[in-house]
């Protein structure tokens, strides 16, 4: 029998991550200890009340069938979570959606949006599923460059009227993965503008909402005069309470946009365990004394490794936020060079380019390790920096 992909399916390859984990295990059977920096996982435990929660919720044999959607605690919690640490006001009814995770929310929602021809403005770098999921809706993409003469903001005037009079959707991410920038109140007060010029639909990623470093201000785009009106908000129990294999995130925001998601999703999904929703409202509705604490961990993890990529020549800047550094590389590399080589030194990281074309000349570093093991990396990349060996050298004869 002959097995023949749908079109959309045949402009999908297999993924970086795939690649790096290949060459990873390769390098391991040959006796390598690797640490790995390639993928965002929180490596950290959930808080143990969150932990209890689960358990005890589990328990109750009653609660094993389907729940169909989010619970009212679950999107009232949301509501509370948003009012205490970002002051904006939810309509927890119209204005919250439950998600597996954001993820699921950002790759349905071009299904939910786009028709074939409709343009989406997409941030390069930027993260896989945003293309992915317009692809898969046969929409098309229009790049926004994100590069540090702009300071990692997108041009907005630089894109083309013919393409804005075809645009339906925006996707942008403040802090973002992989670039790591943040943006101020005044850029979301021009992205609101723009969005009501052009009619476009502003989609925020904010999954790392949580994860601003060195007193940076927490900004949601929600926040801002008229974003209601013109966005939606995705964001994530995930990287906030390292809960990341339980899939539970929402998106809040425009009623009409966030009932058009819920629609979708009532044909494809039966809705989240409720023990994982209750344990998620427990969070939500917390002390949040923990997020500061999870703050300095990782702040001080970034302070170690770029401190000691510092230390060997390697002038790679502070990320104001997120769980990964955004490093430019030293000159004279591809992405995928240094990133295939330094696997062969015992550290994975991302090549930027895997990002989008914008991401050539950088890898992406995440700061999923201790602060030792971080240390560690750093001391491999500087003996792999010193070293020397060329790309071709390890390809004949490592693999």
């Amino acid at each position: 029998m002959n097995i023949i992909p749908s079109e959309k399916m045949r402009n999908f390859t297999t993924g970086i991550f795939t690649e790096l984990a290949n060459r990873k295990q390769a390098a391991i059977k040959q006796g390598k200890d690797v640490i790995d920096l390639s993928v965002g996982s929180p490596d950290l435990p959930p808080p143990a009340f969150i932990v209890n929660a689960l358990v005890n919720h589990a328990k109750d044999t009653t609660k094993y069938g389907y729940t169909l959607k989010g619970t009212p605690e679950f999107n009232q919690a949301v509501s509370y979570f948003y009012k205490s640490r970002y002051g904006v006001d939810l309509d927890a009814e119209h204005e919250v959606l439950q998600l597996m995770g954001s993820q699921d929310g950002l790759a349905h929602l071009a299904m939910a949006m786009i028709n074939p021809g409709d343009y989406v403005l997409v941030p390069d770098p930027g993260y896989p599923i945003y293309e992915a999921s317009v692809a898969l809706a046969g929409g098309n993409i229009y790049p926004m460059p994100l590069t540090a003469d702009n300071k990692f903001l997108p041009r907005l005037s630089d894109i083309p009227d013919d393409i804005l009079n075809k645009t339906k959707m925006m996707i942008i991410s403040y802090p973002g993965n992989p670039v790591t920038a943040l943006a101020d109140r005044t850029f979301f007060e021009q992205v609101v503008e723009f969005a009501r010029l052009y009619n476009i639909l502003v989609v925020h990623d904010f999954a790392y909402s949580e994860l601003i470093f060195d007193g940076n201000p927490k900004i949601s785009f929600m926040s801002v005069p008229g974003a209601k009106e013109v966005g939606i908000e995705f964001n994530s129990l995930s990287k906030t309470f390292n809960i990341a294999g339980c899939r539970i995130g929402y998106v809040v925001g425009n009623p009409d946009a966030v009932n058009i998601l819920g629609t979708l999703k009532s044909h494809i999904d039966y809705g989240i365990f409720y023990p994982i929703q209750k344990a998620a409202e427990i969070a939500l509705m917390s002390d949040h004394s923990f997020l500061q604490d999870q703050v300095e961990v990782y702040q001080d993890r970034r302070d170690v490794l770029v401190s000691g990529l510092q230390k060997a020549g390697w002038d790679v800047s502070k990320s104001p936020a997120t769980m990964f550094l955004w490093a430019k590389l030293p000159d004279g590399w591809t992405s995928r060079e240094f990133a295939f080589q330094l696997i062969q030194h015992g550290v994975a990281v991302t090549p930027g380019d895997a990002f989008g074309k914008q991401g050539e000349g950088y890898v992406r570093m995440a700061l999923v390790q201790p602060a030792e093991r971080l240390a560690e990396a750093a001391e491999r990349i500087h003996t792999f920096l010193e070293a020397g060996v060329t790309f071709q050298q390890l390809e004949n004869n490592s693999f």
